[in-house]
């Protein structure tokens, strides 16, 4: 996939620029030991006909907590970086995009403390990170790290590592994507999505302490809330996730997308007839501001 051409623009430490004119130190911090933090953020084209970035304050206010997190240097405002990320958009004429902003760091070999950050927002157009069909999910033989050795809350870039290699390894055996579990082994989410499955009129989901807290997460808890659908947040194992009727991941990227197996365990419940669809017929009106 090509994410820039000679006419895409991004934003660099208080300029726009080209994309292909854009630099960053070698010897940065980031670049060697993955230390820097990011988010993943939408925009759609709303029934108006209007560009919205989908709750933009809640991602980059997330966005400097996993700053304050890892001691990256943090002196940009929520406001002032939404209104640069819209203006971003118009220049490369995008209103369905996806947005990554990232804080990275100067150079340093050393493990002190830095004292300035850097940023970036880059922009480009992207299909569902997932595709559109329901996933066969494999039971990755990788964990989620100790949140005793990570700040497992930050979206920080190294984390990331983690998530590749068990995206990989799915789609070495002929999955779509991976499972993680937790330091415990019990369901901990995805390589960049958290877990919600269906059973008996009721939704389950991991609850938090070992796992990202995603703002999509949050948006299908206020959509169950809104629909009256019942949510338990509780540790899940692996039996009763196969025991369940539906199950689907969600994410920025991802959105809502349903699975339709977890290893050799298939779904028994006609996707169309679950209430995991509802809530993925709900989300898509909500982005797109055409809620009924």
């Amino acid at each position: 996939m090509a994410y820039y051409n000679e006419h895409t623009v991004l934003y660099l430490n208080g300029g726009f620029i080209k994309a292909a004119d854009a630099k960053m130190d070698f010897y940065s911090q980031s670049l060697h030991y993955g230390y820097s933090v990011f988010e993943g953020i939408r925009s759609y084209k709303t029934s108006s006909g209007s560009t919205r970035i989908f709750k933009a304050t809640e991602h980059y206010d997330r966005l400097k907590q996993s700053a304050d997190a890892l001691n990256m240097p943090y002196k940009w405002e929520t406001e002032n970086l939404i209104s640069i990320t819209y203006e971003l958009l118009e220049r490369n004429q995008l209103s369905d995009a996806y947005i990554r902003p990232l804080i990275y760091a100067p150079a340093n070999m050393s493990f002190v403390q830095n004292k300035e950050s850097f940023i970036v927002i880059e922009v480009w157009e992207m299909q569902p990170f997932l595709g559109e069909k329901l996933l066969r999910v494999m039971s990755s033989s990788f964990q989620r790290p100790n949140p005793k050795g990570f700040r497992i809350t930050a979206k920080a870039g190294g984390h990331y590592v983690n998530s590749i290699l068990a995206s990989q390894e799915a789609k070495a055996n002929g999955f779509d994507e991976a499972l993680l579990s937790d330091m415990n082994g019990f369901v901990a989410e995805g390589p960049g999505a958290n877990v919600f499955y269906e059973k008996g009129g009721t939704l389950f989901t991991p609850a938090t302490g070992n796992i990202l807290p995603g703002i999509t997460r949050e948006t299908v808890l206020e959509i169950c809330t809104e629909l009256s659908i019942q949510v338990v947040e509780k540790t899940v194992s692996a039996s009763e996730l196969k025991a369940a009727e539906a199950a689907f991941f969600c994410g920025t990227a991802a959105e809502v997308i349903g699975w339709e197996s977890l290893d050799d365990t298939v779904f028994p419940a006609l996707w169309n007839d679950t209430l995991s669809r509802k809530i993925q017929e709900r989300y898509k009106q909500k982005v797109t501001e055409s809620e009924i």
